[in-house]
């Protein structure tokens, strides 16, 4: 984590479907994320919904796999990650700016219901083994034989004195 960068949980629902592209070979998808707050009115006697926080979610490299073939509009999700703002120059002229949520762990709110895992198969990267050396044959040592000298400690304090004349 970096300093001065905002960091936010968000509860919310999926308001699309994840849309899926490579970015220089990279993963990528991003999709909206309707975030409705309620608050109990007493004059009402009743919960009610206040203005929706809309954002655009993105995703990088295996949670953007995840992502696209996980969630759908609709569903209820928790989403953790950090807020960056994207600034463009639209055909206008116009200064425009979106806040955009760059997840780093994103699941299915589970207040809401219920779910099933699937854990990913094995990295290809992570399948070629590595070699084992057998344990009979190995042998450790914390440092090389000559690299330092080996000096006794002494054990009384007699030991200390007639050392030390």
């Amino acid at each position: 984590m970096s300093l001065g960068e905002t960091y936010v949980t968000v509860l919310g629902w999926v308001g699309s479907d994840p849309d899926f592209k490579e970015v220089a070979q990279t993963p990528h998808a991003t999709f909206r994320m309707g975030s409705t707050p309620r608050q109990f009115d007493r004059a009402l006697g009743r919960y009610v919904d206040k203005p929706t926080t809309w954002f655009s979610v993105e995703c990088w490299r295996g949670l953007a796999q995840n992502a696209f073939e996980s969630v759908r509009i609709g569903q209820p999700v928790i989403v953790t990650g950090r807020l960056r703002t994207h600034e463009w120059t639209d055909d206008a002229g116009e200064q425009r700016s979106r806040v955009v949520l760059e997840a780093f762990s994103l699941g299915h709110d589970l207040t809401r219901g219920t779910t099933t895992f699937s854990k990913n198969p094995p990295r290809v990267d992570s399948l070629t083994p590595t070699p084992v050396p057998d344990p009979i044959e190995t042998t450790a040592s914390p440092y090389p034989a000559d690299e330092y000298s080996v000096t006794s400690l002494p054990l009384t304090a007699q030991t200390a004195e007639r050392d030390a004349a």
